[in-house]
């Protein structure tokens, strides 16, 4: 049951957490805005499309960033302040435990991790897809790279069905030099040459142009003509996925999108892979930070909030650049992503836990 203490402590950190959360919300839009306002006027985006299509959606971006930044600065300001007030030690005299006085810490942690959780696999996918789609429409960066190619494409498309195309252009979506073969066992059954594959908007279908089809066996033939419907299961804007549209999927998109980019051997599932452990470590890391950030800040220092935000801050940055530096290892295929997303939550686990060991009781 939760004493006037708990309460106290919880109303204490979720209400500076949110308030911290608006504030740097406020300040990363103003950096935004000034960085993208041109492309705005140049692309004729309305004042009301900026707000409502565009920011109401970057706030759920920023936030799946940084929560847990948000939520370690929460509580190094405001449990320095118990600490500066005398409170923390009016609370431990009077007979309450360390450990029952984290309790209040780890249920506002645990609480804000569910949500984060939430957020992570479900609503800021769909927010990341708005942005996107707006970045897409009235960002020139992101609206010019909608034009390029891609060259020497290769793809499983469904076990033992293999695909090429020397060049495929997103512009017109045609593709050239065209190759589509079928396997059974190791024994090439069938195989389809076109000079040219076009993607059919209207009936959502592919064709070809100028092909060969040879159907191999005991008995083999060949078919030539000039243009035929064909059924691949590829749809293609999977061309050109970049790095940063991983966000938009929610958990059960982005398992679908794992297994079939792993069969078809695609070379950005590590990205993927990343993000989907992501999003269930790094409201494990809220926990964490929380604890670290009571340990080092619960204790009265003559550098008060000061020295307590500059440690705190240290330590958070660390974790971030931790962070950044193993998802860069696992992009480049050089430690598995699993371990690259939870190694800083191990590393700073056995943290917390030397500090709550040595924090003065």
């Amino acid at each position: 049951m939760l004493t006037k203490l708990d309460w106290y402590i919880i109303k204490k950190f979720l209400s500076t957490f949110f308030f911290a959360l608006g504030l740097i919300s406020m300040v990363a839009i103003v950096i935004d805005l000034s960085e993208k306002i041109d492309d705005f006027i140049q692309n004729n985006a309305s004042a009301k499309q900026i707000v409502f299509d565009y920011y109401i959606y970057f706030i759920p971006w920023f936030y799946s960033l940084f929560n847990n930044l948000f939520v370690f600065i929460s509580v190094i300001f405001f449990t320095s302040k118990l600490a500066s007030n005398s409170e923390i030690v009016a609370i431990l005299a009077g007979g309450i435990s360390y450990r029952r006085m984290m309790r209040p810490y780890i249920i506002s942690a645990v609480f804000l991790a569910v949500l984060g959780y939430g957020l992570n696999t479900w609503l800021i996918p769909y927010c990341n897809g708005q942005k996107v789609a707006f970045e897409n429409q009235y960002i020139n960066g992101r609206r010019n790279s909608e034009n390029h190619a891609e060259k020497n494409v290769h793809r499983q498309l469904v076990p033992g069905v293999y695909m090429f195309i020397d060049h495929f252009s997103k512009q017109d979506s045609l593709g050239y030099k065209f190759t589509l073969e079928k396997f059974e066992g190791k024994d090439l059954s069938y195989k389809l040459s076109a000079d040219k594959l076009n993607w059919n908007k209207e009936t959502g279908s592919w064709q070809v142009f100028n092909y060969v089809e040879r159907e191999l066996g005991e008995k083999e033939s060949v078919m030539r003509g000039e243009r035929k419907d064909i059924d691949i299961h590829f749809d293609p804007h999977e061309f050109f996925l970049r790095k940063d549209d991983v966000g938009i999927f929610n958990n059960a998109e982005l398992n679908r999108v794992i297994e079939a980019e792993r069969m078809r051997g695609a070379e950005k599932i590590e990205y993927y892979l990343v993000e989907k452990y992501r999003r269930l470590a790094m409201p494990i890391s809220t926990i964490i930070l929380s604890v670290i950030g009571l340990a080092v800040s619960s204790r009265k220092v003559r550098g008060g909030l000061g020295l307590h935000m500059g440690i705190g801050l240290g330590l958070a940055f660390s974790f971030i650049f931790l962070n950044q530096m193993t998802y860069t290892f696992a992009f480049s295929g050089e430690i598995n992503p699993l371990l690259a997303v939870w190694f800083p939550n191990i590393l700073y686990s056995l943290i917390a836990y030397y500090l709550v060991l040595k924090t003065p009781k």
